[in-house]
Formats: C-alpha cells, sequence, structure tokens
C-alpha cells in the first residue's frame, strides 16, 4: 500500500496560502501565525502565546485545550478573540504532517466586512483564491451606486420640490399666485374651519405706471406685497390674483369687526408715500370681505364673488374703506338730513 503524500510548507509559504493561519504546539503555543491574523492583534505578537488563552472556541462546545481540538480535527468550529471586537472567526483544524500539534485556517465568515472597515484591510491581507474580497469590491460598488442614487432621488425631490414652489408663486413679490390662491381657498371652503376671504385691489395704480412708469409700477407692487406680509400672520394665505388685486385669507377668523380692523390697518398703511428712485409714489386701496360664518355651503367660487362685490360696493363709496358682504353699508354724510 502506497504511503501517504506529506507536504512540508515553509513558514513564509504557509503565510502566502493561509494568511489567517495558526499552527500550534502539543501544549497550545502558537509557533506560526498568518500576517492578516497577526495584523489584527497590532504589536502583539501571536508567536509564543497560548492559543487557547488568546481565544474561546464558542462551537463545539467544550474545546479548551489541545486534545479537544484534536479530536474535533476535520469539522467546522467558531471562535473569538477574547480581546478583539467582533463577530468571532470560523475555521477549521487539522493535525499536522508530523503528528505533533494543529494547524488552523481561519475566516471572518460573515463579519468580513466589519473586519476590513474595523482593521484597515486590503485585497493583500487575503489569500489570492479568497473570492469574498471580490465580494467585498461588489458589496462596495453596490453601495456606491445605492448612495448616487440615494443623492440623485434627493435632488430629483428637491428639484421637484422647488419647482413646485415656483408653480404656486408670484415671481414679482413672492407672494402666493392665483393658481396657489384658488387651491388654499377650495381647501378652506371644504373644511369646517373658519376663515375670512379678503379682496384688496390698489387705488390709483394706473397712474404710477402711466406717469413713472412699469418699473416703479412693480417697485409699489413689491412694497405692497412686504405690508400685506407684515400685517398678516404666517398661517394666512397672501396671493396677488391679477395686475394690482391682492386676496387674503385669514384663516381662523370669522369676525367681521376684527377683519375689518386689520383690513384698515392694511389701507391706512398703504396711503402712505412709497419713495421710488427720486419721486415718490401715491396709492390707496379699497378691499371687500366675506366671512365663512354667512354661508351654509360654502362654495369657494360664491364666496370669491361676494366678496368681489364688497369691493366694489368699497369703490362706490369713494376707495380707500372695506366693505364687508351682507353687512349694511354705512350712511354718508348727508342722506339722514335728506331723508334717504
Amino acid at each position: 500500500m502506497k504511503q501517504p503524500l506529506t507536504i512540508c510548507l515553509q513558514p513564509d509559504v504557509l503565510g502566502k496560502l493561509m494568511p489567517m493561519h495558526l499552527a500550534i504546539d502539543p501544549v497550545g503555543q502558537i509557533t506560526t501565525a498568518g500576517a492578516t491574523l497577526q495584523k489584527l492583534f497590532g504589536d502583539k505578537s501571536l508567536i509564543g502565546q497560548d492559543m487557547f488563552a488568546l481565544f474561546d472556541v464558542r462551537r463545539p462546545s467544550g474545546i479548551s485545550d489541545p486534545a479537544g481540538l484534536a479530536a474535533r480535527a476535520g469539522q467546522r468550529i467558531y471562535l473569538v478573540a477574547r480581546d478583539l471586537p467582533g463577530p468571532g472567526f470560523r475555521g477549521l483544524a487539522v493535525p499536522q504532517s508530523d503528528g505533533l500539534g494543529m494547524l488552523l485556517n481561519l475566516s471572518f465568515g460573515i463579519g468580513i466586512i466589519d473586519a476590513v472597515r474595523d482593521h484597515a484591510l486590503t485585497d493583500a491581507d487575503f489569500a489570492p483564491t479568497e473570492l469574498a474580497v471580490e465580494l467585498l469590491y461588489l458589496v462596495e460598488a453596490k453601495s456606491a451606486v445605492m448612495e448616487e442614487l440615494r443623492g440623485l432621488n434627493l435632488r430629483l425631490e428637491g428639484a421637484r420640490s422647488q419647482a413646485e414652489e415656483q408653480a404656486l408663486t408670484d415671481t414679482l413679490t413672492g407672494l402666493r399666485n392665483r393658481r396657489a390662491f384658488d387651491l388654499a381657498l377650495r381647501s378652506a371652503a371644504a373644511s369646517s374651519h373658519p376663515f375670512a376671504l379678503v379682496h384688496l385691489d390698489l387705488d390709483f395704480f394706473k397712474a404710477v405706471n402711466d406717469t413713472l412708469g412699469h418699473a416703479a409700477g412693480d417697485h409699489v407692487l413689491r412694497e405692497v406685497a412686504r405690508v400685506l406680509v407684515e400685517e398678516t400672520r404666517g398661517q394666512d394665505t397672501v396671493a396677488r390674483v391679477g395686475g394690482d388685486e391682492f386676496v387674503i385669507i385669514l384663516h381662523g377668523l370669522d369676525d367681521a369687526k376684527r377683519s375689518r380692523q386689520i383690513v384698515e390697518r392694511i389701507i391706512r398703511r398703504l396711503l402712505q408715500p412709497i419713495p421710488y428712485e427720486d419721486q415718490v409714489c401715491r396709492i390707496g386701496a379699497s378691499a371687500g370681505i366675506a366671512l365663512a360664518s354667512q354661508y351654509a355651503l360654502r362654495h369657494a367660487d360664491t364666496m370669491l364673488n361676494d366678496a368681489d362685490q364688497a369691493l366694489y360696493s368699497a369703490k362706490r363709496a369713494g376707495r380707500g374703506c372695506v366693505r364687508v358682504h351682507l353687512e349694511p353699508e354705512p350712511e354718508q354724510p348727508g342722506q339722514r338730513a335728506a331723508g334717504l
């Protein structure tokens, strides 16, 4: 019968083939160790150390000395380094060719990703035939692609949000535009929450455009927008819906007196001269108000039409004032004396 072939390898050759190996003598002392395994322990040399003082064999249970390891030769074992973080190692132990001691070849198993990150391992730290490194490259490539896709999705979402915001914004004044106002009014009308709808129109604005030019008119509109924002709350909707037409939804406010006070304060501010270059622009404003509480069924178009009618009533009354839908108009001076 032929004798089995015995192959003897020098430690440096063994290290190249198995950079994660350990060779121990009959009493458990480490005689050689792979460079990668040594790298994990830093400056602490593994040669001469008691293998069972450095590692704890978790499975199979009961292995705590060379004899126990030899009894499980050829079986898969799982062990952890006592002083190293991480999930540990998996490996195989076989008797050495001279019958003295054991040879263990270890790997990181599913913990390879963490090991590479924690110990700064590279391709050079693994055996040339180790496919796990190539799998790591695939994982890294996938992670990079997924990260790029996430970034792209975030950029697309940001661009979409920006486009939506621009589509709802009046480019000249920065207020909500007609589309945004229509959406806000329909939403408010469909809810059960109280609100006041204000339709405000500038007085004498055409004269500014005709005498000082459209640049001055644009400046006035921006100043009007600033006043409207300053005199309302963040929860309110302020929109420019036409050349010199503005609408305001005073959310949560359904009191005629309070609504009138807010609008009258706005009108007083708009009566103040507006400087433009070396000129002064003078305008005024009229407004109409419709209150949600005035309607058994709140239809957005009906409320807007009634606010318009109240605005026209304010215009007929001499401009620079506010009217509330369904409220009786105040008597003009001289009406009682004339018997009207």
